[in-house]
């Protein structure tokens, strides 16, 4: 074996083991980012000036979805509905989480959302996509969530000491559904 082969077979042993590696410590769950579901451009973006110290977890309370395709266009729904009823800027949430187990960028990481008055620029918001007053998210939702809590805190963007709520718990609402709520109140930092 030639040295030049024998060089290409040791950068390839490295990058393998380096993804490998990378993989075993990262917990992130698959995130369909802005541009993939077709985000519309926010109005405005606010950065968040420090690490967030809250999650908040939500329901949309509209239609459920457990395809790429359809959680899509429920995510734009949502969109569309903060942005031209609202009157808000982008989608009021960080992160939204379909059925389908995938995480949907929202205003993603380190921007401020509009999902709890009072906390928007110290928490993330984190939204199932659905009613879940009676039923519960698939088990692959409720992992993606975990596992983006999870990512949250390895990537420093949620401090460690987080403290996780449902939206009921900072004001008058059923958010985020019976069913859910009880779920995550067996959740660390809950």
């Amino acid at each position: 074996m030639s040295n030049e082969v024998k060089m290409r077979v040791k950068t390839s042993l490295l990058i393998i083991f380096t993804v490998i590696r990378v993989s075993e410590e990262c917990n992130c769950p698959t995130v369909i980012s802005r541009s993939a579901w077709g985000a519309r451009s926010p109005k405005a973006v606010t950065k968040i000036r420090y690490t967030p110290r809250f999650a908040f977890i939500h329901h949309s309370d509209g239609s459920s979805c457990t395809s790429v395709y359809r959680c899509k266009r429920v995510v734009k729904g949502i969109q569309n509905y903060h942005i031209n009823s609202k009157g808000w800027s982008d989608i009021g949430y960080n992160f939204l989480i379909g059925g389908d187990g995938n995480v949907y960028e929202g205003r993603g990481w380190g921007v401020v959302g509009a999902h709890v008055r009072g906390y928007n620029s110290r928490s993330i918001g984190i939204c199932f996509l659905g009613n879940f007053m009676s039923t519960s998210p698939t088990s692959r939702a409720i992992d993606a969530a975990k596992a983006l809590l999870e990512c949250a805190v390895e990537k420093g963007k949620l401090k460690e000491n987080y403290r996780l709520y449902g939206h009921r718990d900072a004001g008058s609402t059923s958010c985020p559904g019976d069913t859910l709520y009880k779920l995550i109140k067996q959740w660390p930092h809950y």
